[in-house]
């Protein structure tokens, strides 16, 4: 078990929620939260942004989101650089917000890095996420993306 539970994830549709109306001033739909026990069905998307964690945790959160979205998210928040560098800045930022609220939630000694970006290879999420994570399915507008939570306390298994 990886240490955390439902409550916990909590914190996490919380932060991407709040992370949205904020920027948008539009709530998003929390479309599910499920327990990854097998497969990563349609939960990566074109690019993906991760952090993460070390001192009392271990493991990533990952934003992954489709290119469109996050350029219609730029639109909404009047940037006008909307290049790959950009996207995937925006991406990095819903990630590092998402994991600073974790962090108010679990305490100090989650430790968490700065944002790694990339444009998602297919398939790319399931060669690094444990098999007991929780997916987060969010749409805002029409697009669809995910909150991947790969985390446990450090010293569990």
């Amino acid at each position: 078990m990886n240490g955390i539970n439902e409550k916990d994830i909590y914190t996490f549709v919380d932060a991407v929620s709040n992370f949205f109306f904020h920027v948008t001033q539009e709530k998003v739909e929390i479309k599910t939260a499920y327990l990854l026990e097998d497969d990563v069905p349609s939960a990566t998307f074109d690019l993906t942004s991760y952090i993460t964690l070390s001192g009392g945790f271990t493991g990533r959160i990952y934003f992954s989101a489709p290119r469109s979205m996050l350029t219609h998210l730029l639109l909404s928040m009047g940037e006008q650089n909307r290049d790959i560098e950009r996207l995937l800045d925006a991406a990095g930022e819903i990630a590092n917000t998402i994991s600073g609220n974790a962090r108010k939630h679990f305490g100090e000694t989650m430790e968490i890095s700065v944002p790694t970006s990339q444009a998602t290879e297919p398939d790319w999420l399931k060669t690094v996420v444990s098999p007991r994570s929780y997916v987060i399915l969010v749409k805002w507008k029409h697009y669809r993306a995910s909150v991947v939570v790969d985390i446990q306390r450090s010293g569990q298994k």
